[in-house]
């Protein structure tokens, strides 16, 4: 399970029965008037402790729990404790990669349509950097999202990072591609889909930005 208590400090979980879906303003409501250097000591410790943990388990168990978190818990609990963090931090790159896999979970099949146009569109090394199998469907991309957090956990952390930059990159590339086809056919859907690439691209840079960070041992 996700740790309960990370470096003497408890980390809040509550017993929900089914994910709970995370609207964006849960961290405000619980974290009330706390301390803003104290939320940021807590992420950052929490963040450590978890990657540490991870890295040095011998229970085969331990790796799975904490990928599969999310589906169990939601996104909730984990963005009372990092949302707020930067993206150069570790609680900020990590609780991206969570967002990440969440995105995916939640919408595998319009992903893997986005994924095969982006790959079919760019001329890029990234389609091979993301390392999604072919024929891209459902099942492929979710397996992507799975390899790369179980990577960030147990093998390069930086490698893990920039192939969550490339899917992300090829992904927006076909976002792009489709609004670009609907544009005149439907405007809102077409800007939601250009809105939903810019968003894509920016946590792209943010992976690419994390990778450097963690080689130059620079990612607290």
């Amino acid at each position: 399970m996700f740790p309960r208590v990370v470096s003497g400090y408890a980390v809040p979980v509550r017993d929900f029965h089914r994910p709970v879906q995370f609207g964006g303003n849960e961290f405000e409501d619980a974290a009330g008037g706390t301390d803003p250097a104290e939320v940021s000591f807590v992420a950052h410790e929490t963040a450590r402790s978890l990657l540490s943990r991870a890295r040095t388990s011998q229970d085969p168990d331990t790796l799975e729990n904490l990928l599969s978190y999310t589906d169990t818990y939601g996104l909730a609990e984990l963005a009372e404790l990092w949302s707020l963090s930067p993206a150069d931090t570790l609680p900020g790159v990590l609780w991206r990669l969570y967002l990440m896999r969440a995105f995916i979970g939640k919408n595998p099949v319009d992903v893997s349509f986005a994924f095969q146009a982006g790959q079919d569109a760019l001329s890029t090394v990234d389609p091979v950097v993301a390392g999604v199998e072919s024929p891209v469907g459902p099942d492929e991309v979710r397996a992507t999202a799975d390899e790369v957090l179980r990577g960030a956990f147990q093998g390069d952390f930086a490698v893990a990072l920039e192939r969550a930059a490339a899917f992300c990159r090829v992904t927006a590339a076909g976002c792009t591609e489709r609004a670009n086809q609907i544009e005149t056919l439907n405007h809102e859907d077409a800007h939601a889909l250009t809105k939903r690439a810019l968003r894509l691209m920016t946590m792209a840079d943010e992976f690419v930005e994390g990778a450097r960070l963690w080689r130059a041992d620079a990612l607290d």
